[in-house]
Parts: structure tokens; C-alpha cells; sequence
């Protein structure tokens, strides 16, 4: 069997913690800015753990 290729574009977007767990950016950060509060505008530029079934498929996507 040959070996495990890492999905490189989910590596780029999604980190491990040293705990195991999947970190992401999030989303509406980019542009349109003037018109999101302050308070929404810091929880955007925070990172938030990926949670669900989703975690099993980039951990596969991953190699792990």
C-alpha cells in the first residue's frame, strides 16, 4: 500500500493543538468591515476549534 498523502490545502488552514484538538480561522473577516460591530469584528479575528463530524474527516484529510 503506498503511503498517506497529506490534503495540503486543509494543512495551510486547520492547526493541532498540543491536546489533539483542530483550531480554524473564521469566516466574514475580509471584507465589509464598516458595517460589523466592533464586538463581532474581535470574535471574527479569534480562532475557534472545529467540532462535529466534521473533525474525523480532516483528521483523515490530514493524515492523522
Amino acid at each position: 500500500m503506498p503511503k498517506m498523502k497529506t490534503h495540503k490545502g486543509t494543512a495551510k488552514r486547520i492547526k493541532i493543538t498540543s491536546t489533539g484538538k483542530l483550531t480554524r480561522r473564521r469566516a466574514f473577516g475580509n471584507h465589509m468591515l464598516a458595517k460589523k460591530s466592533k464586538s463581532r469584528k474581535r470574535a471574527i479575528g479569534t480562532t475557534a476549534i472545529v467540532t462535529g463530524l466534521a473533525v474525523k474527516n480532516i483528521k483523515r484529510a490530514l493524515g492523522i
